[in-house]
């Protein structure tokens, strides 16, 4: 038994196979882990009575129930351990995600594993997309996640993966910053997570000609496949510490009119700084949209990390020198060119024009 007065790892008893079986029936659970589907009551059984003491009795897996106010709230399990390395699993129940019981878990566990298993290192693994294990892996200190292609397979079919891991040395604490994505609003303007509702907008403004001219970077034609797969990045990039992006939307018909971020966010000499950048549908240029959208996103960036924005010292701003819709954008918010490179922006054509730097330091607001 393992606990921290809050959580309860304990053996598995016959009264928990039903709670299991019920866990078993979330689609969420179904979506990112292998138990079978459909999944029935004798699967339960069988794994809960068989499966798990087998595995405590051969010393080659080791499972417990999660106990908390009570109740059986989920399983979680360490495996394999040769050479003092090896992996864990676990899952919770819907009605107590995001309380913390799986953090709380995944600490105690792992420290099992150094301290009486003897084990140099723990690997975390999740199909790509599931932020909540993603998350509570985070939590726990496991770092230096990479994405593996087709590294998984459920239910016959490979999917990509993610791993991290954590050492028996390593501090069990987040390593780097997780950022959120508020929603801030004024002037009839909110910013807020891009959506997959966001996609058709995001295409039509990222075929635009002006769109197209200045970022020259982007896919061209630009599909709907490209925006879903943009929208789709914009989780990790903000788990990651690297970027926090925004939709910029009409606060009544929350209605896409462009897109914000602050990027370089997990720049390894300066983790101080920030640059901004953004692109607008064609339908609101004219409108000062983007002027307040990046108001907005300064005030965030420029707040304290303890108080729940960003914690930049200063932000940075590049654009083409003929961009002067850009350039006005900075200019506005009290940005001060600090500098031109000459011919460094690159056009789709092979030409090039000179790329202006705007600074804004955080106690000039």
């Amino acid at each position: 038994m393992l606990t921290d007065d809050a959580v309860t790892l304990r053996a598995h008893t016959a009264d928990d196979v039903e709670p299991a079986y019920r866990m078993c029936q979330d689609p969420v659970m179904q979506e990112w882990t292998t138990i079978p589907v459909p999944y029935l009551r004798e699967h339960a059984v069988g794994y809960l009575t068989e499966v798990i003491p087998a595995g405590w009795r051969e010393n080659t897996s080791w499972a417990w129930a999660i106990s908390y106010a009570g109740k059986y709230v989920g399983t979680i399990d360490l495996r394999d351990g040769v050479g003092g390395v090896g992996e864990v699993g676990f899952a919770v129940s819907p009605e107590v995600r995001g309380q913390g019981v799986m953090t709380r878990a995944l600490r105690l566990v792992v420290r099992y594993a150094f301290d009486t298993l003897g084990w140099s290192r723990v690997i975390w693994r999740a199909y790509v997309g599931n932020y909540a294990s993603r998350r509570v892996a985070w939590k726990v200190g496991f770092r230096g996640l990479v994405t593996v292609p087709g590294g998984g397979v459920s239910r016959g079919v490979r999917k990509d993966e993610w791993v991290a891991t954590v050492g028996r040395d390593d501090v069990l604490e987040p390593q780097g910053n997780w950022w959120a994505v508020p929603v801030l609003e004024n002037n009839g303007i909110r910013l807020r997570a891009m959506r997959e509702t966001d996609a058709q907008r995001v295409m039509e403004a990222c075929n635009d000609e002006r769109t197209q001219r200045w970022l020259s970077g982007m896919p061209s034609p630009y599909t709907l496949d490209d925006a879903a797969w943009f929208i789709a990045s914009r989780p990790h990039a903000a788990a990651g510490g690297e970027a926090v992006t925004w939709a910029v939307a009409d606060a009544t018909s929350d209605e896409l009119l462009g897109n914000v971020s602050v990027f370089e966010l997990s720049d390894r000499i300066d983790k101080t700084k920030g640059e901004i950048g953004y692109w607008m549908h064609p339908e609101a240029r004219g409108r000062k949209v983007m002027t307040t959208a990046v108001e907005l996103v300064i005030g965030h960036a420029f707040r304290p990390i303890e108080d729940g924005g960003l914690g930049r010292r200063r932000l940075v701003v590049k654009c083409a020198d003929v961009n002067t819709a850009s350039a006005h954008v900075a200019e506005i918010n009290g940005f001060t060119l600090v500098g031109t490179e000459r011919r460094a922006d690159p056009r789709r054509d092979g030409s090039y024009d000179n790329l202006l730097t705007y600074d804004l330091l955080a106690d000039e607001r």
